[in-house]
């Protein structure tokens, strides 16, 4: 199954209300992210050469020795700046025992791969965007960390980062729109939000085996997650039906995701997408390509979560307060519900 590409272009030209054309592709937005969990979108604002820059950068950092990215780690601050080494976030499929049974149930062909222990990516995380003066949620919105060595590393994360959270506030508009809430039901709640720039990297020359799962089966815990184009394939998305499928992004394409805070505030008329990342034989085919032209082994995603601020309380919105599912999402802080699923997956220090 292809996803669809949706242009941006015709929705970023227009001022004022949107025509039949603009309402109809906000029907499809919010279709898609309803049906699938996900949605290919092209954003002229976002070029490849954007995406090649950062992804160079990237590579980089993460061949970088193993002493040097470890001067980049804040375990204190929940991992939520800098560096989080491989081996330390454990896939949600391994420790939730719902999860487990639902898996078991699932037809052979859609299971994912079953993770044996932690995560075999390493991380970065940068935040994007102003943080809000007064906040109940200061480890959420720390400082961030400049890796010594790269001097165009915050322009760099910066222009990649900004011009991410500009697609996604376009998408959050076109949903909103597509789903009947006004235009700014979603962005007026991401204001401020603690969006990240989270690239991760894994060694496909040590975890290169076909079938070795590099990030284990987990839905995002944040509203939309958004992808550039990665130079390895191996994402595997699950539609709404349980079809499990290989994710291809065109060139010039961004893929989004949906997360668990547009599921509680469309009171579960949207879920989360779940996802994974394991190396497969177009995996294998594209490390040979690498080897051939002398480049990176190191499979970077150009991956931003955009969140709904801290401090704002997730609920269902306008007309999802009537939907069946509604009060299986009762109004908890975001910032709440992000350190809740932190501690899950092992990025919450235990005090």
């Amino acid at each position: 199954m292809e996803l669809p590409v949706i242009d941006l272009s015709p929705y970023l030209a227009i001022s004022g209300e949107p025509d039949p054309p603009i309402s109809a592709l906000c029907a499809d937005v919010s279709r898609s992210l309803r049906e699938t969990g996900a949605l290919l979108i092209k954003d002229p604002r976002c070029t490849v050469q954007d995406n090649d820059r950062f992804i160079d950068m990237m590579e980089r950092y993460f061949s970088a020795p193993q002493d040097f990215k470890l001067l980049h780690e804040r375990p204190q601050l929940h991992y939520q700046v800098g560096v989080t080494p491989e081996r330390v976030e454990v896939p949600r499929s391994l420790v939730d025992e719902e999860m487990q049974e639902k898996l078991k149930a699932m037809p052979k062909e859609h299971q994912p791969h079953a993770p044996v222990g932690a995560d075999l990516k390493w991380r970065y995380f940068w935040r994007i965007g102003p943080r809000p003066s007064n906040t109940r949620f200061q480890e959420l919105n720390a400082e961030p960390v400049i890796p010594e060595g790269f001097p165009e590393w915050k322009e760099t994360m910066d222009s990649w980062g900004y011009k991410m959270v500009a697609a996604i506030e376009v998408v959050a508009e076109m949903a909103a729109i597509g789903f009947g809430l006004p235009k700014d039901a979603f962005t007026s709640l991401m204001k401020l939000g603690p969006h990240l720039l989270a690239p991760t990297g894994s060694d496909l020359q040590k975890y290169g085996q076909e079938g070795t799962v590099l990030a284990g089966y987990h839905y995002d815990l944040n509203f939309l997650t958004i992808h550039g184009r990665s130079r390895f394939p191996g994402l595997n998305i699950w539609l709404r039906n349980g079809q499990k499928v290989a994710v291809k992004v065109p060139i010039g394409c961004l893929l989004i995701q949906t997360g668990k805070q547009i599921e509680w505030l469309t009171g579960g008329d949207c879920i989360a997408g779940m996802h994974e990342v394991v190396v497969t034989n177009r995996t294998n085919d594209a490390i040979r390509v690498a080897q051939e032209q002398k480049r990176s082994l190191w499979r970077v995603s150009s991956t931003l979560f955009a969140h709904i601020a801290s401090d704002a309380v997730l609920k269902p919105l306008g007309h999802f307060t009537e939907s069946p599912l509604a009060s299986t999402y009762p109004p908890l802080c975001a910032g709440e519900y992000v350190e809740q699923e932190l501690a899950v997956i092992n990025l919450k220090e235990k005090k």
